[in-house]
C-alpha cells in the first residue's frame, strides 16, 4: 500500500507537538552530579603492575596519543648453573587526552589487562599540557574505575572452567580407581604355595 501524501510530515510534528507540551528537565550539573552508567568511558587508569611494555597499545593507538618508555634489566639465574634474563622495566607511560578520542583500542588489545575505563570525566585543564597525564596520574584514575559487573548465574560455564573441571573429575576418578585398585589387592589374603 503507497503512503499517504504528507504522512510523515504529520508524524514529523505529533513529534514536534508531544516534545513542546512536556515540561523541559535542567540538570544542575556542577551542584548534583550526573548518574553515569557504570561503564562510561571518561578516562583511562593504568593499572602499572600487570604493564610489560609489550608496546600494543601504543602500537594500535590510531591517535598516536600513547608515549611509553623502557628500559631492560637483566635478571641473574634463579637456579645455579641456568642462564640470566632480560625483562623490560617501565620508566614512562603517559596518554595525551588533549589528542585521544576514546575509541577504547588500547583497553581491548592490552593482553594482560592494564588499562581500564575509569567513569570519572572531571578533568579539564586551563593549559593543553596538562591533559598529557604521566604514569601517577593514571595510577590515580585506576582506584576510580568500577568493579566488573557480577557473571550471569545462567550463562553458560566458559569452556576454559570446563576443560579444566572434566580434568580435574578425571584425574579424580583414576585416584580412586588406583586407590580401589590397592585396597581390593591388600585385602585379599596371600595363600601359602605349599597349602595348595
Amino acid at each position: 500500500m503507497p503512503p499517504i501524501p504528507g504522512s510523515g510530515l504529520a508524524k514529523g510534528l505529533a513529534v514536534t507537538l508531544r516534545t513542546m507540551t512536556k515540561r523541559s528537565h535542567t540538570a544542575q550539573y556542577p551542584d548534583v552530579q550526573p548518574e553515569l552508567p557504570p561503564r562510561s568511558r571518561g578516562v583511562i587508569g593504568l593499572f602499572e603492575e600487570n604493564c610489560t611494555v609489550c608496546m600494543l597499545c601504543a602500537r594500535e593507538c590510531p591517535d598516536w596519543c600513547i608515549y611509553i618508555d623502557s628500559h631492560k634489566e637483566t635478571i641473574p639465574a634463579s637456579a645455579p648453573g641456568g642462564r640470566e634474563r632480560s625483562r623490560n622495566v617501565l620508566d614512562r607511560f603517559a596518554i595525551d587526552f588533549s589528542l585521544c578520542m576514546y575509541c577504547g583500542i588500547c583497553i581491548e588489545v592490552c593482553p594482560f589487562d592494564a588499562l581500564f575505563w575509569s567513569p570519572e570525566f572531571e578533568y579539564a585543564e586551563t593549559d593543553i599540557h596538562e591533559l598529557t597525564h604521566e604514569r601517577d596520574k593514571l595510577r590515580e584514575w585506576m582506584w576510580t574505575v568500577p568493579a566488573p559487573p557480577a557473571l550471569d548465574p545462567a550463562a553458560e560455564e566458559p569452556k576454559e572452567l570446563a576443560s579444566a573441571r572434566k580434568a580435574v573429575e578425571k584425574a579424580e576418578a583414576a585416584a580412586a580407581a588406583a586407590e580401589a585398585a590397592a585396597s581390593a589387592a591388600s585385602a585379599t589374603p596371600d595363600t601359602p604355595e605349599g597349602d595348595a
